[in-house]
């Protein structure tokens, strides 16, 4: 079978590669991702790998040096590979070659091989297709594992036995499940049978490595496919086992709570639709993480989860330092949303005063949006009344924190008297009376007693310094 790469973008520079691999006596072939996407259609990819049987590295050098003697190579001479930039592409050379693994690690040894041999290395069929770039069968798809059957079958299924596929690089676990979820793929079952099976290896690969895959299936379009997947293959337990900790649901006297993993997933669907931020989505993730550790059946009251939303927040930093995630920004603004998530739904009354919404508006600050965009997520109700009525509440809301804000501009609140004022109007020394007095003026305008004004702050600030024995200079 031949692919038609006339109408391809990139048929120029399949040319070169064409004509300057001929020139030296070289094989080339496109592999991988970039076959896989150009035959289902999909968005072309930034990246081409490409394999010969021979040198990859001199492969890339002289190709680069015919597209312009200026290029840089960079080259990995451990591995075999060498890579460049061709206009907006990451182009990269590899010799094939054949690996074979010890039990505790994931690096292989490798040895020159054939086509054949790199392609039983690839993870799965449908990445293991190759498109011959030679002039004499330019186009040609060499596809020795049936990649495009299971193209057409929306099927994952290794080329080798799975369970030697999945041992050799436990990686391609977690790679079987992003693809799954991001083509909206199935598993073959004895590929699934298989990673149950191996599960426990995934102690061998770096964290890191895992939450790249992690977050690909976090950012697809319904997170929600993957994350089963990885629960019910037992990936999850070495992932976040805090999130296994929220399954199954639990009945005294009759009395049961909702299954709150299941509640889980479905809210990070539901924020999937409405945010491609991968933190939010991550927010969605554990705004409930601290259920498991809370839960409490109460005689007369039933399952309780008090206080889940801190206990939830407080676990965050060692959850994000376990996984290898950003501990800066990022984990405090999931920290934020998590402890903060049960706030609006409290406020959803007719008498909520303007000083809560007040204090929700200085709280979440810049992140609000954010905020009522996870709490409208977790509306996981069946009953569309119900579901209407929550929708309707939550704008209600929103508009009486939009009047508020307009009138007491308290969101990235900015105390309209400085620490050095009043360290001026009283000459005073930096101590804790500045700090005392700020905080109040703060409290003040939160609780309405003054507006957020120059002059109110001022005149509230000398009527509580009097308190103090303090006296304007």
């Amino acid at each position: 079978m031949f692919i038609n790469l006339n109408q391809n973008k990139n048929l120029k520079l399949f040319k070169i590669i064409s004509e300057v691999s001929d020139r030296n006596g070289q094989s080339v072939f496109a592999v991988g991702g970039f076959v896989r996407d150009l035959l289902m259609k999909r968005k072309a990819s930034t990246d081409i790998d490409f394999v010969t049987e021979s040198s990859g590295i001199e492969l890339a050098e002289s190709i680069a040096k015919e597209i312009d003697p200026k290029t840089k190579v960079a080259v990995f001479k451990t591995y075999g590979t060498a890579m460049f930039r061709y206009k907006e592409l990451e182009l990269e050379f590899v010799g094939a070659r054949k690996e074979s693994y010890s039990e505790d690690s994931r690096k292989p040894s490798v040895e020159t091989g054939t086509l054949e041999d790199d392609q039983k290395r690839r993870d799965f069929t449908i990445n293991a297709m190759a498109i011959s770039l030679n002039k004499d069968n330019f186009g040609e798809l060499i596809d020795p594992f049936g990649g495009m059957q299971d193209l057409s079958n929306k099927t994952l299924r290794t080329p080798l036995e799975p369970h030697q596929t999945y041992s050799d690089d436990p990686l391609r676990m977690m790679r079987a499940i992003r693809f799954a979820t991001t083509l909206d793929f199935d598993i073959e079952d004895n590929s699934l049978k298989a990673i149950k099976e191996e599960a426990e290896r995934m102690k061998i690969v770096s964290m890191e490595r895992v939450m790249v895959e992690f977050n690909k299936i976090m950012l697809s379009d319904r997170p929600s496919k993957g994350l089963k997947l990885l629960e019910e293959t037992g990936l999850l337990n070495y992932i976040l086992p805090e999130l296994v900790a929220l399954k199954g649901i639990e009945d005294i006297d009759g009395q049961t709570h909702k299954d709150n993993f299941y509640h889980t997933l479905e809210v990070v669907d539901n924020i999937s639709e409405n945010t491609d931020k991968l933190w939010l989505r991550w927010s969605a993730l554990l705004h409930d993480i601290g259920k498991a550790p809370t839960k409490k059946f109460v005689e007369g009251t039933g399952w309780t989860f008090h206080g889940h939303e801190f206990v939830g927040s407080k676990m965050i930093k060692s959850i994000f330092k376990r996984l290898k995630l950003p501990l800066g920004a990022e984990q405090k603004y999931v920290e934020k949303l998590v402890r903060m998530h049960a706030r609006p739904i409290a406020l959803i009354t007719d008498d909520a005063s303007d000083s809560a919404l007040r204090r929700l508006l200085f709280d979440s600050g810049e992140d609000m949006e954010d905020l009522f965009t996870l709490c409208k997520s977790d509306i996981t109700t069946k009953n569309y009344s119900k579901q209407a009525r929550f929708k309707k509440n939550f704008e209600y809301v929103a508009q009486k924190i939009k009047e508020v804000e307009e009138k007491d501009q308290v969101r990235n609140f900015q105390p309209p008297i400085s620490g050095e004022e009043i360290m001026e109007m009283f000459n005073l020394k930096p101590g804790r009376e500045i700090g005392i007095l700020k905080e109040k003026v703060k409290e003040a305008i939160l609780e309405g007693e003054i507006k957020n004004d120059k002059n109110e702050a001022r005149d509230f600030v000398i009527a509580e310094a009097e308190k103090l024995g303090l006296n304007l200079v």
